[in-house]
């Protein structure tokens, strides 16, 4: 089953990325799609807030995945954009299995290192404030999270 949210502004975007950090688990991942400017950035700093990360997120895309250690649960973001055309494997799996969370914007571009249980989110732009999300889980973890949040 897919779900759909749509945000009005940046506040909507932050809350529901709150609104599913709430549901957070061990080893989850998030995978982020959308176009520049689409608020995927926007929605792993209202979850890394809500983790209690103080630091200032920014995109890792020139350093790929940036560590976030301090809060609740360890945060790996990861911005795979510079990975287009990848074909090998860069060991992004790893991350998967440490017993923390990975958010990974752009994370169409690596759909084969992916796991098989994972939330997909969209984001489609639809004004310069509106944006709607579109919700994709695979596995019965992520089916639950959708089901208590949206």
């Amino acid at each position: 089953m897919n779900y759909k949210y749509t945000s009005r502004n940046e506040t909507d975007t932050l809350e529901i990325a709150q609104n599913i950090e709430s549901e957070k688990f061990s080893n989850m991942v998030i995978c982020l799609n959308g176009e520049l400017g689409s608020g995927k950035t926007l929605f792993v700093k209202g979850f890394a807030q809500a983790l209690g990360i103080n630091e200032n997120i920014t995109s890792p895309t020139f350093n790929i995945v940036k560590e976030y250690l301090n809060g609740e649960m360890p945060l790996y973001h990861m911005d795979v954009y510079r990975l287009e055309n990848a074909t090998e494997n860069i060991g992004l799996e790893e991350y998967f299995q440490k017993n923390g969370i990975s958010i990974i914007e752009w994370a169409d571009m690596i759909e084969d290192q992916l796991p098989e249980e994972r939330l997909e989110i969209s984001f489609k732009v639809i004004d310069e404030n509106t944006r709607v999300l579109y919700f994709k889980p695979y596995g019965s973890l992520y089916e639950d999270l959708c089901n208590s949040v949206l």
